[in-house]
């Protein structure tokens, strides 16, 4: 793939696995890619290791945040804000299985829904002006397992029944959910979710199956990533293909619902968005 202006892309989750090799297709691709880690030791090392696979330096840049602090993701926004005036895609890869025993962030949160939720929803709003300025594009890695996934409004957090599965099957069904949101309340910024497939990651052991090469999920995540490719907005992919979501997804009161309590839960903190370019 190709195109006459190289792409911005950060893909979060970078330092191993789908993250990892998605963002070397993409530099393959020809994008300047902005790779994230949890801390600044693995992804320098990550960043090293494309450059010495055949990456131009000059097109990686290394950021780091720990996602069990929101500071930590405001402080990344607004370094990545500060680097580049445009981002053209937005990977939200990043992610964790829930932990055996409920885990409580510094923030307050329960671990899981902070990493591969709230996270996730914090660096794509404070970096949509950045999005905007590309008319760019945000992909979700979701999982086929959000379709099993429940939300008890009155409990998202989980205080009185957790579960490592029905954790994690919960933070994938509302990062789906908040993809569709973002397609609803965006006019200038395309949005989708996608399950790349089961492959041999750190995360395969929640899937309690056989995982597939890394590679073939990767090269699904760029395709959808590359701007020349189109998508539909707001849809769910499995591979390639759109699929049909779990319904809560495509529950108009139900998106709101969360978009409403996300906004609440993140209110108290003083988070500010870069300015447009």
């Amino acid at each position: 793939m190709s195109g006459s202006v190289s792409p911005t892309i950060l893909v979060t989750g970078a330092t191993s696995g789908i993250g990892y090799a998605t963002a070397r297709d993409l530099l393959d691709f020809g994008a300047t890619v902005i790779i994230h880690g949890p801390n600044h030791q693995l992804v320098s090392r990550a960043a090293d290791q494309l450059v010495a696979g055949g990456a131009d330096g000059d097109r990686v840049y290394a950021v780091a945040a720990d996602f069990g602090r929101l500071a930590d993701v405001a402080a990344m926004a607004r370094e990545v804000s500060g680097r580049f005036d445009r981002l053209d895609v937005l990977v939200n890869n990043a992610g964790v299985a829930g932990p055996k025993r409920r885990t409580v962030t510094p923030d307050g949160y329960e671990l899981t829904f902070q990493v591969n939720y709230l996270a996730p929803y914090l660096l794509t709003r404070l970096l949509t002006p950045r999005l905007r300025a590309a008319r760019g594009r945000m992909v979700a890695v979701s999982s086929g397992l959000h379709r099993t996934g429940s939300i008890d409004w009155s409990d998202p957090q989980r205080r009185r029944f957790y579960a490592p599965l029905a954790a994690y099957a919960q933070s994938k069904l509302t990062l789906t959910m908040f993809a569709r949101a973002m397609a609803w309340n965006q006019v200038d910024v395309t949005a989708v979710s996608v399950h790349p497939g089961i492959v041999k990651t750190g995360l395969l052991s929640i899937y309690n199956q056989v995982g597939g090469p890394v590679d073939e999920a990767a090269a699904v995540l760029a395709r959808l990533c590359w701007p020349e490719v189109e998508v539909l907005n707001g849809a769910y992919y499995e591979g390639l293909s759109p699929a049909t979501p779990a319904p809560l997804v495509d529950t108009d009161s139900a998106v709101e619902q969360l978009w409403k309590l996300t906004y609440q839960m993140l209110g108290q903190h003083r988070f500010v968005p870069a300015r447009a370019a």
